[in-house]
């Protein structure tokens, strides 16, 4: 039986070092190589969390336009955390964790994140918002997790998929793989539009 992504005829490439992005896409059905390019992440101080989230996405994916090939597809894709209109980024260090996860606990936040399709042809973009309940977390349960799960490569410092996440989300609105850094049932439908 063929999946039915099956009638994507080019090679893609997925432009990400996320372990978790790329599990997505394998859990997907996709076959994929990854590569990726050194971008300089700095963005419009003016533009708004989406638009972040969607400029950083496209600024990864115009990294390959001077080498893509006829036969290829480049996924990319940018996730941010926003608590109120600030947006949190990974966080420089431990203390900097313990920060972000106090800021974020007793809260809802919001995640966004977006994802550039480019080939030769063309090139679309969309962008996908899920807003994530954290029950009030104690000191020692931010320490625990920080100490077991060392969550320096993650927007928010938390990845849901983890202790924290078992333990610290009462509730999230709208898709929890988009928390996790690729929302893999908008891919799809994009993908079979593309």
């Amino acid at each position: 039986m063929n999946n039915p992504l099956s009638f994507i005829k080019k090679d893609i490439v997925l432009a990400s070092k996320s372990p978790r992005r790329q599990q997505l896409l394998k859990d997907l059905g996709l076959n994929f190589s990854v590569v990726l390019k050194e971008v300089d992440e700095v963005y419009p101080s003016n533009l708004k969390k989406q638009e972040v989230a969607l400029y950083l996405s496209k600024l990864k994916a115009d990294a390959f336009l001077p080498d893509l090939k006829e036969n290829q597809l480049v996924i990319t894709s940018d996730t941010i955390v926003c608590l109120d209109d600030k947006i949190i980024g990974k966080p420089k260090d431990r203390d900097d964790a313990f920060n972000m996860l106090s800021d974020l606990s007793g809260k809802m936040h919001e995640v966004v994140t977006a994802v550039t399709l480019t080939s030769v042809e063309k090139q679309v973009s969309f962008y996908v918002i899920t807003e994530v309940y954290f029950k009030t977390l104690s000191n020692f349960e931010i320490d625990y997790y920080i100490t077991n799960y060392q969550p320096f490569d993650k927007a928010g410092s938390y990845g849901i998929q983890e202790w924290i996440g078992y333990i610290g989300i009462e509730k999230i609105i709208g898709s929890y793989f988009n928390v996790m850094g690729l929302p893999v049932k908008e891919l799809y439908d994009e993908l079979e539009r593309f």
